[in-house]
């Protein structure tokens, strides 16, 4: 997905994210409404960005993971050495359409082989899969259908939500942040896990981050044992007046503290850095309306950023996939039981049918 970095950034990320009908379908009137929507909420959205610093760090988080990602892949891969970081965003700089032409400029075109890894643990179609989308566009664009020498031969790395690296930091935060509680409390404090919601129109055909999500919940609290602190998944960020996926995690945590718990660590469970959903709707809106109700014991878990856990997860993640041979994963290969996407179709046909051949690994993180 990507983020502004810089202010004047806010108005193009909003325009392409409000015409991307796999995030937000907005039917037949998504050539008009989308554009609407965007410039209404332009200088609302810049004043959020504002209050967290002028911009998104998602850019910098993700550049960083990317580069000491691959750096620990030549070390422990050295036969397939050297791994090569692209960062692709969707509705942010560098886009798709940059990355694959710079991809193309240094040589991969003629059967170099790229990974295209998804900074999405749980597999959404809303989110990975419009990424997919947008990177097969380019590729057939920029390629052709059928390149000349073979083009670039991709694989996927589509979703990874309970790889016990990722649990592993994931966990490690969520302890870290509970030893800041007084320790005769610390069992009772409540365990929010917020994810990024979806319509209910992408839920009901048949999308598969709920679970996924739920069973990343479910994996950190295993590893948390023999802790039992009570928890709950909710839902953030929707927007516009359809039906998003609930219950929303503002709504949550409000009516928990109004029923008298007053401790509670929201750990923000879909995202792998910050960015304006951690650092300012979590931070400045829920944490700061639960305390001005008495809820002065909610705070937040650090996100991922640069933990090194994380980091060795994503390497791990990476350089099983390199050794594997699988062109992407089983789940891949099937559609939403109501999907009618042709696009949809192409794409997940490209992918599963893409081989692998070339020589040094290219690994391109695709959020």
């Amino acid at each position: 997905m990507g983020g502004p970095s810089t202010l004047p950034e806010v108005g193009p990320f909003l325009s392409r994210l409000f015409a991307d009908a796999d995030l937000i379908p907005l039917g037949r009137l998504q050539s008009y409404l989308g554009p609407l929507i965007s410039r209404r909420r332009t200088p609302k959205i810049q004043a959020q960005y504002a209050a967290i610093g002028g911009g998104s760090p998602i850019r910098k988080w993700s550049e960083h993971q990317a580069a000491e990602m691959c750096a620990i892949l030549d070390a422990r891969h050295p036969e397939s050495a050297p791994h090569k970081p692209y960062l692709a965003f969707r509705y942010a700089d560098p886009l798709t359409e940059e990355m694959y032409t710079r991809l193309l400029a240094d040589g991969f075109g003629k059967q170099g082989r790229a990974v295209a890894f998804t900074q999405y643990p749980q597999y959404s179609c809303s989110t990975t899969g419009s990424s997919l989308n947008e990177l097969w566009k380019w590729r057939t664009r920029l390629e052709g259908k059928e390149p000349e020498g073979g083009g670039v031969q991709w694989s996927v790395i589509d979703r990874w939500p309970t790889h016990p690296g990722l649990v592993e930091a994931f966990a490690q935060n969520i302890e870290a942040q509970l030893a800041t509680y007084p320790e005769e409390i610390r069992n009772d404090v409540i365990l929010i896990f917020s994810a990024h919601s979806l319509p209910m129109s992408v839920v009901n055909r048949g999308d598969t981050y709920p679970s996924e999500v739920a069973s990343t919940v479910s994996a950190i609290m295993t590893r948390l044992h023999p802790r039992k602190n009570p928890h709950r998944l909710s839902w953030q960020s929707q927007v516009g007046p359809s039906a998003w996926l609930g219950a929303q995690t503002s709504d949550t945590v409000t009516a928990y503290v109004k029923k008298g718990h007053r401790n509670m660590i929201l750990i923000p469970v879909a995202f792998t850095s910050d960015h304006i959903e951690t650092l300012f709707e979590l931070d400045q809106e829920v944490v700061h309306e639960a305390r001005q109700l008495g809820g002065d014991g909610v705070t937040r878990a650090g996100s991922l950023n640069g933990s090194r856990v994380f980091i060795e997860a994503l390497a791990d993640v990476a350089g099983a996939h390199l050794r594997g041979g699988e062109a992407c994963s089983r789940q891949m290969a099937m559609r939403c039981q109501g999907c009618k996407s042709e696009r949809c179709l192409e794409q997940k046909r490209f992918f599963v049918n893409a081989r692998k051949g070339g020589g040094g690994e290219d690994v391109v993180v695709v959020r």
